[in-house]
């Protein structure tokens, strides 16, 4: 999923100055799960707002609703009236839900409400781990689902460095060598002749480096 954190109340107050009407948007999909733009922190920092704004002399109108997604139109067309009576919109929603929002109501401020760190999961209560760099070219069957790209610091693809110290990273201690992962997972599943294939230089070009990326899936299109 999506993982994101919100903005500090002092942040969203210096962005929303100059509005008198704002709504809070939030997102019921990854920031909901991740804890950071659900209903209840729709509810949390709606109430904040309020509060925050009128020790500054300038109380503004706070409006709340959740969506299912804000990163479709579907889900978006339902927030139209809300979107439409209000002079700003805070989307607590990720980036991508930011911008679709922004690009289907040209006409309205759309602001960033969170900001957007990883696609990763839950590891444990509170506390949730990048996994994917969304590099646009997956490795990961190489590696026994362990991916060097996210979870080695220096993104080795063949072998750890010479820094690690007792399974420890040499960048993070505090994390695991991506490649003791590795290779604990690939004798578990008995594919360690996988670590005797050169991989070549990781090609980038599905990556960022040519601007933002489109899939086309022509069997769905009408």
């Amino acid at each position: 999923m999506i993982v994101a954190h919100r903005k500090t109340i002092p942040e969203l107050i210096e962005i929303l100055t100059g509005h008198n009407k704002v709504l809070v948007l939030g997102c019921g999909t990854c920031v909901t799960v991740c804890l950071a733009g659900g209903q209840r922190e729709v509810g949390i920092i709606a109430s904040a707002l309020r509060m925050a704004s009128k020790l500054r002399g300038h109380a503004l109108e706070v409006e709340e609703l959740t969506i299912e997604r804000q990163c479709d139109n579907v889900f978006i067309e339902t927030a139209a009236e809300a979107i439409e009576r209000n002079d700003a919109v805070l989307s607590l929603g990720c980036g991508a839900g930011v911008q679709a929002i922004a690009e289907r109501y040209s006409h309205k401020p759309v602001y960033a409400g969170l900001d957007t760190t990883f696609i990763g999961i839950l590891e444990e209560r509170g506390i949730w781990a990048e996994k994917c760099s969304a590099c646009g070219a997956c490795v990961l069957h190489n590696y026994g689902g362990i991916c060097p790209i996210t979870q080695c610091a220096k993104r080795l693809l063949n072998g750890p460095c010479g820094g690690s110290r007792e399974d420890r990273c040499e960048v993070r201690p505090d994390r695991p060598c991506a490649w003791q992962l590795i290779y604990q997972r690939l004798k578990e599943i008995d594919q360690l002749d996988r670590l005797r294939q050169i991989q070549p230089p990781k090609n980038w070009e599905p990556s960022l480096d040519g601007g933002p990326r489109v899939i086309v899936r022509e069997d769905h299109r009408v």
